[in-house]
């Protein structure tokens, strides 16, 4: 979460309804990424008001990457799902996704958008052409990237080193997935724009920040 002040007490709502439908010891793991509002205030009342809700307050802001990372080193359970605040993806479809996980006895499940059209022309335009550089200069066939609904078991965390800093961190974990002889499958979801606040993905910066992440890590992951 950065800058999600408008996000946080709906986000952990709907993910603790969600939690609680599909059985108990669950957790549920905030990165506060050195937030100027008042996200992490209203995180830590969260926290206090549920013990299963844990608060993680980056000292400096780490973007995606570092948020991510530091995120999924906290998480304890022996599966461990990471989202956006902004609820991109409805968690009622989380018994589904675990069934996939188990059924296909897979080690990481990527979701995937049904309908892109609600994030705007551009910004739909910027992940397929993503999606398709990846594919090219990687050989990486996943329909949706950067797409933040992604399922995955504890023992593959502790099998891959992630690096990345920015928003090059969903192909890095899916590269290194790969590369550990980790096991890949996708699920269909459908997509919810956020509704308050404003993405930066598709700003010039993050898409240098992207590329040139890419290019530092392409010798090793390719």
């Amino acid at each position: 979460m950065f800058n999600e002040e408008d996000y946080v007490r709906r986000s952990v709502e709907a993910v603790r309804a969600a939690l609680e439908r599909v059985g108990a010891g669950w957790e549920l793991v905030l990165v506060d990424d050195a937030s100027t509002d008042g996200t992490a205030a209203a995180a830590d009342a969260e926290a206090a008001r549920d013990p299963r809700v844990r608060v993680l307050h980056n000292p400096v802001n780490r973007r995606l990457g570092g948020s991510l990372r530091a995120g999924l080193a906290a998480a304890r359970g022996d599966v461990v799902l990471y989202t956006d605040a902004d609820l991109p993806a409805d968690l009622e479809q989380l018994p589904r996704a675990l069934h996939l996980l188990d059924y296909q006895e897979a080690d990481l499940l990527a979701g995937y958008r049904f309908d892109r059209t609600g994030e705007g022309l551009r910004r739909a335009l910027l992940a397929r052409s993503y999606n398709l550089i990846l594919r090219v200069l990687f050989g990486l066939r996943i329909r949706d990237v950067n797409f933040a609904f992604k399922l995955m078991r504890r023992r593959l965390l502790e099998r891959i080193t992630l690096t990345s800093e920015g928003s090059f961190i969903d192909a890095e974990l899916l590269l290194r997935t790969r590369k550990a002889g980790g096991r890949v499958i996708q699920m269909g979801l459908d997509y919810f724009p956020r509704s308050r606040g404003a993405s930066t993905l598709s700003s010039p910066g993050t898409v240098f920040g992207i590329l040139r992440e890419m290019a530092r890590s392409f010798r090793e992951l390719r």
